[in-house]
């Protein structure tokens, strides 16, 4: 009769396990991700230090790499389904927990439970946006023209448009009575925005192919953002914010233009 349990000694495998090496194209993005979740915990941390400033620099960072790690991943061939992952559980905390902390530390608390109950929102209004996005990720029927949109604004651009009262705070704005009201207010339409499906812009293929023309022109608007944001760091996230909230309706505009345009040829949206 066999023996069901032969005996063998625990310090010797009898199976060695053999691990391959992940190449660097890989890791890289990765890497990236890890920064721009580190740079939202930072920005945790100086808002509980009473460092507004550099709470929002922290999450612009997090914002910055957050765009750098895709791009990155897609130019090297290094997308997985780890870096999806990761990338959106580090989204959540740097563009749903981080400012919502930040917005109640500045302001919202004055609101007490009603305010903490807006940061709540806000955080799951975040994580919902990019559960959505995940999923339509994988949607094999999704056509090719609507990956240039974004179904409802992305999680990094409403934790910059959501701290657009952080920006005023830092400009010298002294708060009337009630404007943590208005805080909230404004800090629930950003919550909306993010879970609708309101058609934005996404601009993932943009630089993927630059006429020869503009390459000139596109170093000198590159350099001047560059300089307006560090000099003018709050200004300029203020009126980035407002612009950016101002096209929203362009953009819806034009997926409803390629939307009838693809229907009358006869491809299925």
């Amino acid at each position: 009769m066999t023996d069901l349990f032969p005996p063998f000694e625990p310090d010797k495998d009898p199976r060695p396990r053999r691990f391959n090496a992940v190449p660097l194209r890989v890791l890289l993005p990765n890497l990236v991700t890890l920064l721009s979740l580190c740079a939202g915990l930072t920005g945790i941390r100086f808002a509980f230090e009473g460092q507004l400033g550099s709470a929002i620099i922290s999450i612009l960072a997090a914002a910055i790499f957050d765009g750098l790690d895709g791009r990155i991943a897609r130019l090297l061939k290094g997308t997985s389904r780890f870096g999806a992952e990761l990338d959106s559980l580090a989204d959540f905390l740097s563009f749903g927990v981080a400012p919502a902390l930040i917005l109640y530390i500045y302001g919202l608390n004055e609101l007490r439970s009603l305010g903490w109950l807006t940061a709540i929102l806000f955080a799951s209004a975040a994580a919902l946006r990019l559960a959505r996005f995940n999923v339509m990720i994988d949607d094999p029927e999704r056509p090719q023209w609507q990956k240039n949109f974004f179904i409802g604004i992305p999680a990094p651009a409403g934790a910059l448009t959501g701290l657009l009262p952080a920006y005023l705070l830092q400009l010298g704005f002294a708060p009337p009575p009630g404007f943590a009201v208005i805080e909230a207010v404004y800090l629930l339409f950003i919550a909306f925005l993010m879970i609708s499906r309101i058609p934005t812009f996404a601009g993932k293929t943009f630089g993927s192919r630059v006429p020869r023309d503009w390459v000139l022109p596109l170093f000198v608007i590159v350099i001047a953002v560059t300089g307006l944001l560090v000099t003018y760091p709050f200004q300029f996230l203020a009126v980035t914010t407002l612009i950016y909230l101002l096209l929203i309706p362009f953009g819806f505009r034009r997926y409803r233009a390629l939307e009838r345009t693809h229907r009358n040829a006869g491809v299925q949206p």
